[in-house]
C-alpha cells in the first residue's frame, strides 16, 4: 500500500465495523420506519422512508438538522416527511423560505404529500400596492392540479396579534406558510433624516434632530450635504449629564415610495418562536454575509425546529460552511472558540480548510545601509479536512444520492466532447494564447489581468469576432494609480462559418432527435459578447426548431415558459445554466449539453441534475464540449477534480479526491498555472470525468437501459413535414420575449408527454 486511497480500500471493511460500533446509527436499514409515513399521501421510497425516520428521530433532542440530496432526490418531500413524522398528531405551523420560482411548487407538493394540509404564500408586508396582485398572505388551493388564491387573507401584522394559540383555534391543521426568499428581504427605500445649519459656527453642518447639533466628520469639522453618498450614516451620542448611550440614525423611511417592511425583518423581531418548523431551501445560496443568507439566522429564531435542504453543501473550500454552522448551531461554533465574523472564519478556515502563506521578500537601499522589505499574503485554497465531516456533519445531515434510489432511475452517462480545432480558428487562438502567455509572465500575480486573459481564452473559440483588442491593467508607482497596457487584438473570423465545435453540436443533438430525445444546451457568456444568441442562430440555419431562455423571464414563470415551448414543438432550448439550477424538473430534455461550463461548481452540479431526477424515464445523457488542448479543455479538467472534492465531503471518498486535497489550487491560478508553466500539457479532460464515472458506479448498481422516447404521432408527423419543407434558414426561431397576456398553468409537465401529472413517489 502506496497512498491513502490503498489503505482505505484495503481495510474498508474493518474501519467500517469500527464506525458503526463507535457512532451508532439513530435508524438503520433494519429498522422499521416511523408509523406515520402510512399517513402520508405518497409513499416514500426505501431510501427516503429512512432519512426521514432518522431526522425525525434526530430532531427530538436537536434544534436543527440538514439534509444534502442530490437534485431530484426529493429533498421537498423528505422535509414534509420529516416534519410530519416528529409532529405525530399534533396540529403545527412551518414557514418555509425558498427561490422565488418554485414557490407554488413547495405549495402543490406540500397539499398532495400531507393530509389536511393547508397552504399560505407570503407575498409582501406592505400599504397599498396593485390590485390585480395579491398582497400579505393568501392561501392557495389545488384545483385541478393548479395552485389557485382561495380561502383565508392575512398578514404578517395579524399573525402576530393572534399569536400561535388563535391561530390553531382558526385553523387546526397543518399550515405551511411559504415566502420566495427574493420577496422575503425587500424592505422600504430609505433617505436621509437631518437638518442644515442655517447660522452660527456650525453654518451649513448637518444637524442630528435628536440632539439638535450638527453631526461631526472623521475628518474634522462637520458633514455636510457634499458628504451625504447612498450609504446610511449615523452617531451614537450620550443622552442627559449621566445618561445612556443612544444610537441615532441619520435616515428614515422615505414615504414617498412604496410603504413596507421586509417581511424576514419583520418576523425576525417580532414572531421569534411563532413557527414549530421553519425550512430553508437551497441552503448553499444562504451561506453568504447577505440579506438572505442573515434570512437563514432568522429562521432558526421564529421556530422551535429549523430543517435545511441543498442538493450541493460545499463548492470545494472549508469556510463555505463557516455561516451556515454559526447560523443553524451557533452553541456549539461558540463551544469550540470560534468567532463571528471575519476572524473567527479564517480560524476555521485555517483548522479544516488549505491556507497558503505566500512571503516576498525584496532588498533595497537606503542611504547609507541595506533593508529588507517583507510582505505576507495568505491565500484560501480549495480542499476540507475530513474532520470537518466527522465534527459537524455526520450526527447533524442526512445524505441521500440519487444512486441511493437508482434501481428507481434510469441510466445516466457523463461523457466529455473534445474537438479539434479548424486550421483558421486554431492559428488565430494560437496567436491570442501566445500574446496572453507573454503578459502574463511579465505582469506575474497579477488576478485582474488573470481574469481578463482567461475569459478571453474561453469565450474566443465559441465567438471569434467582435471582441476588440484586449488591455490589462497595472500598478504605475510614479503615477500613482493603475494604468493600462495592451495586451492583444484577437482576430476577427467571418461571422457567417460554422465552426468545428458548433458542427459537433449539431451533428450530435441531430442523432440526439432522431432518437425522440429533446435537448438542453447551456451556455455562459450571454453578455455583450452572447454565444446563446450565436448557438441559436447556428441551429436554427440547421433546420432545429430552437427557444432561448433569457433572464428577462421572471423566475416564478420559467416553468410555465418552457411548457409552452414544448407546446409549440421546440426541440432544442438554450441557457445560462443558472437560470435553471434551482427548482426546475427538465424531463422533457433527456441529453444536456455544457457547451461551456463556467467556474461554479454548485451551478454545474444543480444544471447537470435537471433531467436525472425521479420521474425520470429515459437515460440522461450529459455531455461537456471543448475544443482540445485549449484553455477549455483545462477548465473542464479542473472543474472534474473540484467535484471529486465535493463528493469526498459528502461522504464519497476516492483517490483522486484525496490527492486533490495536497495538490489542487484555485480554479483561476491552476489554469493559469498551466497555461504559462506547462504549457497546456495535462492530463485531459475526458480523462478525468472518467475516473468521475468510475466513482459514481462504485456507488451505483447498474441501471437498466431503457428504449428511446418515442414521439406521440402528431409531433413525428409535423417534424416529417418541417424535413421536407424546410426552407434554407430552417425554423423560424423562439424567442423568450413576453407572450400576449393570457391564463397561464403553473404546473410543470414532469413527465415526457405534455400535461402528464407528476407521481414523484407512486
Amino acid at each position: 500500500m502506496e497512498t491513502y486511497f490503498d489503505y482505505l480500500r484495503a481495510m474498508a471493511h474493518a474501519l467500517g465495523d469500527r464506525i458503526v460500533q463507535t457512532y451508532p446509527a439513530l435508524q438503520t436499514p433494519k429498522d422499521a420506519p416511523a408509523v406515520a409515513l402510512k399517513t402520508l399521501l405518497r409513499r416514500p421510497l426505501p431510501a427516503q422512508a429512512l432519512a426521514i425516520t432518522g431526522l425525525a428521530k434526530y430532531l427530538k433532542t436537536s434544534r436543527s438538522a440538514r439534509i444534502v440530496a442530490e437534485c431530484g432526490a426529493g429533498k421537498t418531500f423528505m422535509s414534509l416527511g420529516t416534519m410530519h413524522v416528529h409532529a405525530g398528531a399534533r396540529p403545527y405551523t412551518a414557514l418555509v423560505m425558498c427561490p422565488p420560482h418554485i414557490v407554488h411548487k413547495w405549495a402543490r407538493e406540500a397539499l398532495l404529500t400531507v393530509p389536511h394540509a393547508r397552504a399560505f404564500i407570503v407575498e409582501d408586508l406592505r400599504n397599498g400596492g396593485d390590485p390585480k396582485n395579491s398582497h400579505g398572505i393568501v392561501e392557495v388551493k389545488l384545483d385541478k392540479g393548479q395552485t389557485v388564491v382561495r380561502g383565508i387573507t392575512t398578514t404578517l401584522s395579524k399573525l402576530r396579534c393572534m399569536g400561535r394559540k388563535g391561530w390553531r383555534e382558526k385553523c387546526p391543521q397543518p399550515a405551511f406558510f411559504i415566502m420566495g426568499k427574493e420577496k422575503g428581504k425587500l424592505g422600504y427605500f430609505w433617505k436621509h433624516a437631518f437638518a442644515v445649519a442655517k447660522s452660527g459656527p456650525e453654518l451649513g453642518g448637518l444637524i442630528n434632530p435628536d440632539t439638535g447639533h450638527a453631526v461631526a466628520s472623521k475628518d474634522g469639522g462637520y458633514l455636510s450635504t457634499l458628504d451625504l453618498r447612498d450609504e446610511k450614516f449615523n452617531e451614537s451620542y450620550t443622552a442627559g449629564k449621566e445618561g445612556t448611550t443612544r444610537f441615532s440614525p441619520l435616515w428614515q423611511a422615505d414615504r414617498e415610495k412604496i410603504q413596507r417592511m421586509a417581511p424576514l425583518e419583520f418576523v425576525g423581531r417580532y414572531m421569534k418562536g411563532w413557527w414549530d418548523y421553519a425550512v430553508a431551501d437551497e441552503l448553499h445560496q444562504l451561506a453568504g454575509d447577505t440579506a438572505q443568507g442573515n434570512g437563514l439566522g432568522v429562521l432558526a429564531r421564529c421556530s422551535e425546529k429549523l430543517i435545511a435542504l441543498t442538493g450541493t453543501l460545499m463548492g470545494g473550500y472549508a469556510d463555505d460552511l463557516y455561516n451556515i454552522f454559526y447560523r443553524m448551531e451557533p452553541w456549539q461554533m461558540v463551544k469550540a472558540g470560534y468567532e463571528a465574523g471575519s476572524q473567527g472564519r479564517r480560524d476555521f478556515q485555517e483548522q479544516y480548510g488549505v491556507l497558503e502563506t505566500v512571503e516576498k521578500v525584496r532588498q533595497y537601499d537606503n542611504a547609507c545601509s541595506k533593508a529588507q522589505k517583507r510582505t505576507v499574503q495568505v491565500l484560501r485554497k480549495p480542499g476540507a479536512s475530513p474532520l470537518l465531516f466527522g465534527k459537524y456533519l455526520m450526527e447533524s445531515t442526512a445524505f441521500i444520492t440519487l444512486e441511493d434510489i437508482s434501481d428507481q432511475l434510469p441510466a445516466y452517462e457523463e461523457t466529455v466532447l473534445s474537438v479539434e480545432m479548424g486550421e483558421t480558428l486554431a492559428k488565430a487562438y494560437g496567436s491570442i494564447e501566445a500574446d496572453i502567455t507573454e503578459a502574463m509572465k511579465a505582469h506575474r500575480g497579477n488576478k485582474s489581468l488573470m481574469s481578463v486573459m482567461l475569459n478571453t481564452l474561453l469565450l474566443y473559440p465559441d465567438h471569434p469576432y467582435g471582441i476588440g483588442p484586449i488591455f490589462g491593467k497595472t500598478y504605475d508607482p510614479k503615477e500613482g494609480r493603475m494604468v493600462p497596457f495592451f495586451v492583444t487584438e484577437p482576430a476577427d473570423l467571418p461571422e457567417a462559418d460554422t465552426y468545428a465545435k458548433e458542427q459537433c453540436l449539431i451533428e450530435d443533438i441531430r442523432e440526439e432527435l432522431r432518437q425522440g430525445r429533446r435537448c438542453q444546451v447551456y451556455a455562459t457568456f450571454t453578455g455583450k459578447h452572447d454565444v446563446t444568441g450565436r448557438l441559436a442562430q447556428v441551429l436554427q440555419q440547421a433546420g432545429f426548431w430552437v427557444a432561448v431562455l433569457r433572464s428577462a423571464v421572471p423566475t416564478d414563470k420559467r416553468e410555465a415558459w418552457y411548457e409552452r415551448q414544448l407546446r409549440a414543438g421546440v426541440e432544442v432550448v438554450i441557457c445560462h445554466p443558472r437560470l435553471v439550477e434551482t427548482g426546475l424538473d427538465l424531463l422533457a430534455f433527456p441529453t444536456l449539453y455544457f457547451y461551456e461550463t463556467g467556474y461554479s461548481l454548485h451551478t454545474l452540479r444543480q444544471a447537470s441534475r435537471r433531467s436525472w431526477r425521479i420521474g425520470q424515464k429515459y437515460p440522461v445523457r450529459v455531455k461537456f464540449l471543448a475544443y482540445r488542448s485549449t484553455m477549455q479543455e483545462t477548465c473542464v479538467r479542473h472543474m472534474g477534480k473540484k467535484m471529486l472534492v465535493a463528493l469526498m465531503m459528502e461522504g464519497k471518498f476516492s483517490g483522486e479526491g484525496l490527492q486533490s486535497l495536497d495538490a489542487n489550487e484555485d480554479l483561476l491560478t491552476a489554469m493559469a498555472r498551466e497555461l504559462v508553466e506547462e504549457g497546456g500539457v495535462g492530463e485531459s479532460a475526458d480523462a478525468v470525468w472518467k475516473d468521475l464515472e468510475r466513482e459514481r458506479a462504485k456507488h451505483a448498481p447498474p441501471a437498466v437501459e431503457r428504449p428511446p422516447v418515442a414521439l406521440d404521432p402528431t409531433e413525428a408527423a409535423i417534424r416529417q413535414i418541417s424535413a421536407e419543407t424546410a426552407a434554407p434558414l430552417g425554423p423560424q426561431l423562439v424567442h423568450s420575449a413576453p407572450w400576449p397576456k393570457q391564463k397561464e398553468n403553473p404546473i410543470w409537465p414532469t413527465g415526457h408527454m405534455v400535461g402528464e401529472q407528476m407521481r414523484l413517489f407512486g
